[in-house]
Parts: C-alpha cells; structure tokens; sequence
C-alpha cells in the first residue's frame, strides 16, 4: 500500500486526518514515525503558500505524496489576527493556553457582537515531482469571553459556534470533523485524492514529467 504522508508533528491533527482518510488506499503516516525532524519555515502570506511550500519541501525530502496544511483563525476585530501566525501568536514554544489567553486579552472590552471570527484551512497535496493541489475549508463563528470544553486543541476552547450554541472544544471529534474548517478542507481534498487515483495519476514514481492539471482552488475560494 502505497504510503501518504501527512506533514505535521501534530497529534491532534494526524488523528483527525487518519478519521477523515479512512477508506482510502493509503497508509498514513506522519513526520514522527519517519523520524523527520526538518522544519519548513513557514513564511508565506497566505495559508495557500505555507500548505503547498510545506507539502512540496516534504514531497521532496521523503519521495512521499505528501498532504499539508495550514489553518488559523482570523479575528475581525484584531484586522485578521492571528491569522498566518496562529500557531506562533505567543511567541515560540507557547501551548495552546498561552495562545487562546494572550488572544483573549487583546479582545478585553470588546463587545459581543464585534467578536466575528473564522477558522481557515487550506490542504495542499503535492508529489515529489513538484505537482500540488489546494482545497479549503472556512467555518464561521465568534469569540468567546471565556474558554469552555475538553475536545479539540489550539484555539476550539474560545471560539464559538452560534448555529450549535456550543464553543468548538465541546464537540467529539466526529462531530468537529463535519462542520469544521479543517474538516471541510480535508474532506474536499480526499475528493480530490479519489479522483487523481481514478485518472491514474498517483501511480508510479512521479518523475514529474508525467502531464497533470493546473493547481486547483476549491470553489470556495479565500
């Protein structure tokens, strides 16, 4: 079975993604247990640049279709914050805590209904032959005033789901995965891996030279 790496030293990602994946003619696996501990520093301005320089580099580096991701939340009332920084929103080595209460701070006396907020996602797909893919998932919510829930990770224990009354951190993982941003994307971006694998164009070693489409958007857009 042919191997599917998913570039992340994340825990909490890679057993989303292995729920997701299920069913695909993949064995998954993760930076970890190939011992890789490269980095690839994340210098786009865009989710989209840092999934697919981060998919290539590995794609590169292991000779293993690769998947990618960046995700953040972008706040309104912090012009975007934190945005592509997300991850490094409290400087380097800071937990999840550390992150979702220095955010909290900067929204101190910020009104309810200006605590407009979403989680982006972007999966970037991309072979060792220097092709990638892009999809995207987006899910809308608020920022709480005070952090609620045990599931999850990263910022799910402040940010708010108005349509489910419920911050992100109390839902299951089955259930996160159907509506969230990196559910969405994924879920596209296992379309995506079924189709290539339909036209043939995942097999061999991918010396590069084989023709494939263009890179691809997911018609959400962002």
């Amino acid at each position: 079975m042919r191997k599917l790496l998913i570039a992340t030293h994340n825990r909490g990602k890679v057993r989303e993604y292995r729920r997701l994946l299920e069913g695909l003619p993949f064995d998954v696996v993760y930076l970890d247990e190939l011992g890789i501990n490269d980095s690839v520093e994340e210098t786009g301005e865009t989710f989209a640049e840092n999934a697919i320089s981060k998919a290539l580099a590995y794609a590169r580096m292991t000779g293993l279709l690769t998947w990618a991701d960046d995700s953040g939340l972008v706040v309104d009332a912090l012009g975007g914050a934190p945005g592509v920084r997300s991850a490094r929103y409290a400087g380097p080595g800071a937990t999840d805590e550390e992150r979702y209460r220095k955010l909290l701070h900067e929204m101190d006396g910020i009104p309810w209904e200006k605590r407009t907020a979403r989680f982006r996602s972007v999966v970037a797909i991309a072979t060792p032959g220097g092709h990638a893919w892009t999809t995207e998932g987006v899910c809308e919510g608020m920022i709480a005033f005070e952090p609620k829930g045990n599931y999850g990770f990263g910022y799910d224990p402040i940010f708010y789901l108005p349509e489910l009354g419920k911050h992100m951190a109390e839902l299951p993982p089955d259930k996160k995965n159907r509506i969230s941003h990196r559910g969405e994307a994924a879920g596209k971006a296992k379309k995506l891996l079924e189709r290539l694998l339909a036209e043939g164009m995942l097999t061999g070693s991918d010396s590069g030279t084989r023709p494939m489409t263009p890179l691809q958007k997911s018609p959400t857009g962002g």
